[in-house]
């Protein structure tokens, strides 16, 4: 029987990160993982895989719309799925063995196989226990279904079948207008399919803010998408090869069916704790099988934790490792902290889509007194020499203090424009800060300072 100090059940992107900053702060530490490969769903079958497929269609969709304007003249390429598939999976190995290497130069031991805790301070691993004075479960979320639908992960898929299709459907149904759903439909778009998208509520992305989904449909729908939106998915009737999927128009209670060769169900995940034994253990959850914590990440049950999917919060891989390293400094005796109001969401197609903070309606829905700094990428030089001037950035001030409550960007590299907003928020900044703050030339970032510019006197280049 081993004993450490720490022991992280699920070594995703809470996992990993909390068993390193643990082994960091000089604890011993160990991590379980059922699977062959570490760094759970995000690095395995979810954002590092889909961000190459994202990538190499986003190449396509250059050399096919923009080569010839640059005057790059030639053959448009061709798609070789199988190779397409293998530069996918070298990705996902070259960020799984990264991991690996980590662990080993953290002295992390891996507890290999499925994880469950029999008792307060013990982790069972394959006919093995170990001890642990803190136990950390990280075990992540899997897809969730919706009623009348079978996932058989060929005809109909979660986003884990998506990312091994044996080739490019003709026809894809999309059930879910959400993050997954618009990226995986945004790859197969790319490569040649004709893709519905199925959406219960009356517009994409929930959540977002509303100006912004709007426009970002707009896009969609340009290059390609067909959105069904106010549908209710009645149920998948699967064949071999090809599937129906019936569906009710809430306005009218009209019924139609889609045929489609590949049923895509992205309706959104919940937490994975099947095997670890929360039950018998008394660890509380929720009706939806959430995790109960405190502020300190603490369970029900003394000695266990938990962080990530698995509790409650948006289901993002960057707030799990928050979570992670503020859950090793809690148990190392400091004072971890995750800032909840300062957490970016990604929509990776293209445009990229990034948000955070508080929205339009957000803040109306508070009462709390606002303006608005627009600046469309039409306006930014980079942006235009690139083909790059769909979208805008949209700051939101406190209308008294200018202190910045939010920002939504659609465009270009907006992934990572989000984050000067996030660093001026997590330090209080005013709008005029930003604004005042000297951005270099021609780049996407001077977006960003013109709608901080436009809380104020106005932007410059509109």
């Amino acid at each position: 029987m081993s004993s450490y100090d720490v022991i992280v059940i699920g070594s995703g992107p809470g996992g990993y990160v909390c068993a390193i900053r643990c082994a960091q702060l000089g604890l011993k530490t160990a991590c379980v993982e059922g699977r062959e490969t570490l760094g759970g769903t995000c690095l395995n079958v979810g954002c590092i895989p889909s961000k190459a497929l994202l990538h190499a269609s986003e190449m396509l969709h250059e050399a096919e719309e923009n080569f010839a304007k640059m005057g790059l003249k030639g053959k448009a390429p061709s798609v070789d799925w199988k190779q397409m598939l293998s530069y996918k999976d070298d990705t996902i190995g070259q960020n799984t063995k990264g991991i690996e290497f980590l662990f080993k130069k953290n002295k992390i031991d891996w507890l290999k196989g499925w994880g469950s805790i029999p008792e307060a301070g013990k982790v069972k691993v394959g006919e093995e226990v170990h001890e642990a004075k803190h136990i950390v479960i990280a075990s992540g979320s899997e897809a969730a279904s919706i009623p009348n639908v079978e996932i058989d992960e060929k005809v109909v898929v979660t986003s884990t079948g998506a990312l091994e299709l044996s080739k490019v459907p003709k026809k894809m149904v999309v059930i879910g207008a959400g993050v997954i759903g618009l990226e995986l439909g945004s790859v197969y778009n790319r490569l040649g399919a004709e893709v519905t998208v199925v959406e219960y509520l009356d517009n994409i992305t929930p959540g977002m803010d509303a100006e912004t989904a709007k426009a970002f449909q707009r896009t969609l729908k340009k290059q390609g998408l067909t959105f069904v939106l106010g549908a209710a998915v009645q149920g998948v009737e699967a064949m071999k090869t090809k599937a129906k999927v019936s569906y009710k128009l809430k306005k009218d209670d009209s019924e139609e069916v889609l045929d489609a060769d590949v049923v895509l169900v992205a309706t959104g995940r919940k937490p994975f704790t099947d095997g670890l034994g929360l039950d018998k253990l008394g660890v509380k959850t929720t009706d939806r099988g959430v995790i109960e914590t405190d502020k300190h990440y603490a369970t029900s049950v003394k000695g266990v934790y938990a962080i990530g999917d698995c509790i409650t919060g948006p289901m993002l891989a960057h707030k799990a490792e928050d979570e992670g390293m503020a859950v090793a400094e809690i148990l190392a005796g400091q004072a971890g902290h995750v800032n909840y109001g300062v957490i970016p969401s990604v929509i990776y197609t293209w445009p990229e889509v990034a948000t955070v903070g508080e929205t339009e309606e957000t803040l109306k829905e508070a009462g709390r007194a606002y303006k608005v700094g627009k600046f469309s990428f039409m306006g930014n030089g980079r942006a235009k020499a690139n083909f790059a001037a769909d979208g805008q950035v949209k700051i939101l001030a406190d209308k008294e203090t200018d202190r910045i409550l939010g920002a939504h960007i659609m465009g270009p590299a907006a992934g990572d424009l989000i984050h000067e907003v996030c660093v001026a928020m997590e330090f209080g900044a005013a709008a005029e800060d930003l604004a005042r703050t000297c951005h270099a030339h021609p780049t996407y970032s001077e977006a960003v300072r013109e709608a901080a510019l436009a809380c104020g006197d106005g932007p410059i280049h509109s």
